[in-house]
Order: structure tokens, then C-alpha cells, then sequence
């Protein structure tokens, strides 16, 4: 069942995403090689915590940190660790923070000192291609609108969009209905209403589209273990245009 949330609820949705998007920037500052996922780890919950919210991922199923911290071939779900970055990883940072029972979700790939042209080709077509499907998260559209317009445009540039793994509805729980694929035919699934809240999240690889899951049953590698980027807001539908509850501002 899709859950609409009403006005006030967007409003606390909007104070969880802001601290869910504070969380990434202060993450961001830290980057740079030599430093470890378990550092920006600390930082972001400390972070979270300051502004009196919980980290959502913290103990989920099980989940041991308040990061998804995914370097390289790593898609989504890494552990952080005490292993140092080094020049030229690409990491991909996912932070969730409930705030007054709602939460927010959000990621960013981030560059690890210089990278390579390909790399950052890769990190500038996931989030272009989240803007992409934005076009179409509003109303008149359905939810497969959005994924059709995700998919054209990476397939267009000689990427690859993951299948396995899908974004998804947000509010009182970090995973509600509906599913949001980053794929498939336009004109499908429910028509978008305002008060829908979805955490839309292209993940996108160089290589192969196919993933395979480690043995600690989280991390998420690409098959062919080539590089993978990730590009994710809480987006609220309105009677215009759709509201980013991770933005900064």
C-alpha cells in the first residue's frame, strides 16, 4: 500500500532530509586518499546525532554502521572499514537519519583525489540521469515514466543501469511501497499523486549490469568488477514540481 503523506508530514520529511544531506556534506569534506570508511562513518553519525535524529541504517537487518560506504566495483551496501582511499577510488557514500519518526535517504559518488576520465564520466551520468527521471515525478506520469527515463539516458551514454536493486518508497519506514526500478517500459505501474514520497536512486556501472553479493550477505560487487556509481534523493510529489527532501537548502 502507497502511503500519502500529508503536509505536516513533508515538513518533518523535509528537517530529516536536510540532516540526511548535511550528513553527506560533511562526509564530502573529509574525503581525500589516506582516509578510512570507518573515519567517515564516525563522522557522519556524530553528525546525524547532533541534530538529535537516529541513523536509519544503523542495525537494520542486522546493518553494523550508520554508512553504506561502496568503493570502486562495490554498487551499493559496503561496509566501512579501516582500509585507507587512495588516489583515484571513486566511493559511493548512502546515509538514512529518521528525525521526529520520518526519514530521509540519500547518495552521492564522490571522487577520491584525481580520477579517471571514464570514472568521472560514469559519476556525472548517474546523477544527470536522476534528474532525468525527475522529469517525470509529477502528476500526469506514471511511477515506470520515471524508470523508463533513467534507463534511456545511461543506456544512451554506453552505460549500464542495476536491476537487481531498486529505489523505493520512504516516510514512517526507510522502505515502503512502491518499488522504483531504474529500468523498463513507460506507462506502467501507479500514476503519481501528490503526497507519494520516493527515494529515487539510479545505480549505474561501466561495465556489465550484473551484480553479485558477497559473502557477508550486504556488499553489492559488479560481476565484471568494473566501476559503479550511485545517485539517490527522498523526492515528495506535489500538485507541481517535485520537492528534493535532501537538498542542502
Amino acid at each position: 500500500m502507497i502511503v500519502l503523506k500529508s503536509k505536516k508530514e513533508l515538513e518533518i520529511m523535509r528537517e530529516a532530509g536536510k540532516i540526511t544531506a548535511g550528513a553527506l556534506c560533511a562526509v564530502q569534506e573529509q574525503i581525500q586518499p589516506g582516509v578510512t570508511t570507518a573515519y567517515l562513518n564516525r563522522v557522519a553519525e556524530e553528525y546525524i546525532m547532533r541534530y538529535n535524529a537516529i541513523p536509519a541504517f544503523k542495525g537494520y537487518n542486522g546493518f553494523p554502521a550508520s554508512i553504506c560506504a561502496s568503493v570502486n566495483a562495490q554498487v551499493v551496501h559496503g561496509f566501512p572499514n579501516d582500509i585507507p582511499l587512495k588516489e583515484g577510488d571513486i566511493i559511493s557514500i548512502d546515509i538514512g537519519a529518521f528525525y521526529k519518526g520520518y526519514c530521509g535517504d540519500a547518495a552521492r559518488t564522490f571522487p577520491v583525489g584525481n580520477i579517471s576520465d571514464e570514472a568521472a564520466a560514469l559519476i556525472k551520468t548517474t546523477k544527470e540521469s536522476f534528474f532525468e527521471g525527475l522529469k517525470y515525478a509529477r502528476l500526469g506520469y506514471r511511477l515506470s515514466d520515471i524508470s523508463h527515463a533513467i534507463q534511456s539516458y545511461v543506456e544512451a551514454r554506453g552505460f549500464s543501469v542495476v536491476k537487481s536493486f531498486v529505489g523505493h518508497g520512504i516516510g514512517q519506514n526507510m522502505h515502503e511501497d512502491p518499488q522504483v526500478p531504474n529500468y523498463g517500459l513507460p506507462g506502467m505501474g501507479p500514476r503519481l499523486r501528490p503526497g507519494m514520497t520516493l527515494a529515487i536512486e539510479p545505480m549505474v556501472n561501466l561495465g556489465t549490469d550484473e551484480v553479485e553479493i558477497l559473502a557477508d550477505g550486504w556488499t553489492v560487487l559488479t560481476r565484471d568488477r568494473r566501476l559503479s556509481a550511485h545517485y539517490e534523493n527522498t523526492v515528495a510529489i506535489t500538485d507541481g514540481d517535485p520537492l528534493i527532501l535532501t537538498s542542502e537548502g
